[in-house]
């Protein structure tokens, strides 16, 4: 049978059936809330550790750049001192053979210059060592620190894969009956019902009359809509929680 052929019947389901198949798919949406409370904040602490451990080693991988990046400036600097001495052994051996005061004093200024230079690289030298030693106590932090996030998400993950497996079974039966029911269920009614249950505090958008109050806010129910409620013509939702109000013995009969 096909979709089309479905809605109709669906949507002429007697009230009082529409409001069994919600109540009893709120109460396994409840048993599968159950398992989502026993792992409690655990997927989320994972998911979080993940993150961080990304960050982390995005963070290693830039600091070993810089550090390599560091080592060869100090690298070229080094070599820079050393052209600058050869040049300085070339222009004072050449003052030993110039002609006359101008040459000497031109070779004196780029004896001068070179020796500049040295004190500039050394200089330079200086503050990428001092660089250097901050980028590798950096690098050793955040390394310790992603070694003990990694031992952390490992537990956590392994916490997580425990419970889970104690009760995927069981949560994936509850999920698929929940879907079973959902199709049995008017598109209108099930998307109200999922808008309810995500602001309830609770997850509950069905609830039953508890002494003579509502079982979401329990605030008063007047009398005569208890029995309105009761008498299971009509949907009725809560007029201070919005959540829909079903009598204490819908339960007993199964939904067909």
């Amino acid at each position: 049978m096909t979709t089309e052929n479905q809605k109709p019947e669906i949507k002429d389901l007697p009230v009082e059936e529409k409001l069994k198949l919600l109540y009893e798919l709120q109460r396994v949406a409840s048993e599968i809330d159950k398992f989502k409370t026993l792992r409690g904040e655990l997927p989320l602490e994972v998911q979080d550790l993940e993150d961080e451990i990304a960050g982390l080693k995005t963070r290693i991988s830039n600091i070993d750049d810089e550090i390599r990046n560091l080592e060869t400036a100090v690298t070229n600097k080094k070599n820079d001192i050393k052209e600058s001495k050869v040049l300085i052994e070339k222009y004072t051996e050449q003052q030993d053979h110039v002609r006359n005061n101008r040459e000497y004093d031109s070779l004196s200024k780029e004896i001068e210059f070179q020796k500049l230079e040295i004190e500039l690289s050394e200089k330079r030298i200086r503050e990428f060592t001092t660089d250097l030693s901050a980028k590798k106590q950096q690098l050793d932090s955040s390394k310790a620190t992603l070694s003990d996030r990694e031992e952390d998400l490992s537990r956590k993950q392994h916490e997580l894969e425990e419970i889970t497996s104690e009760t995927q079974l069981e949560e994936d039966k509850l999920k698929n009956k929940a879907l079973k029911i959902e199709s049995s269920i008017e598109e209108r009614l099930l998307i109200a019902f999922k808008r309810i249950r995500k602001n309830a505090r609770n997850g509950l958008a069905i609830v039953t009359i508890q002494r003579d109050a509502c079982g979401g806010c329990f605030n008063k129910i007047p009398p005569q809509r208890q029995l309105d409620i009761a008498s299971r013509k009509k949907i009725i939702v809560c007029e201070y929680c919005g959540r829909i109000l079903v009598d204490d013995q819908i339960g007993e009969v199964t939904p067909a």
